[in-house]
């Protein structure tokens, strides 16, 4: 955690993580700035992509389209999102999250409050997307 206050943290110092499909880049967190009421991030979605299904058992989440169209179902309904537009989704409710555009889809998250441990405030309801891409081969000579 870090002690400097304040901290601005930009979006490529913060370590993506693409387990579940998606980049996902959380930004303000316990971790990063010493928060203690919620995080915040950016998902950078490419077409055709997908944010893997799941719910948040202690937390609702807050999120804002910047750019590219996305989708998302909340407990299985389809509902468009588009750029300069917000939703809020309540504790407990399954939702995933499709680029359905044909350009890269930028989306502002933010959860809260935290759960008592970071393990078990995201539940997984599906299996990540997309297998990791392969590693390069090694040169044959």
């Amino acid at each position: 955690m870090t002690t400097d206050f304040p901290r601005i943290v930009r979006v490529d110092e913060a370590p993506p993580n693409t387990r579940r499909g998606g980049d996902l880049r959380t930004l303000l967190s316990p971790a990063t700035v010493g928060a203690t009421s919620g995080f915040m991030g950016l998902a950078i979605v490419q077409p055709g992509d997908r944010i893997a299904e799941h719910y948040h058992p202690y937390s609702e989440e807050f999120v804002f389209v910047v750019c590219g169209e996305l989708e998302v179902d909340l407990d299985g309904v389809p509902l468009r999102l588009a750029p300069e537009q917000g939703l809020m989704i309540p504790l407990d409710v399954r939702h995933r999250f499709r680029n359905v555009g044909s350009t890269e889809a930028r989306m502002v998250f933010h959860l809260g409050p935290l759960a008592p441990r970071p393990e078990i405030g995201h539940v997984d309801t599906e299996d990540t997307p997309w297998p990791a891409p392969p590693e390069p081969a090694e040169a044959v000579s």
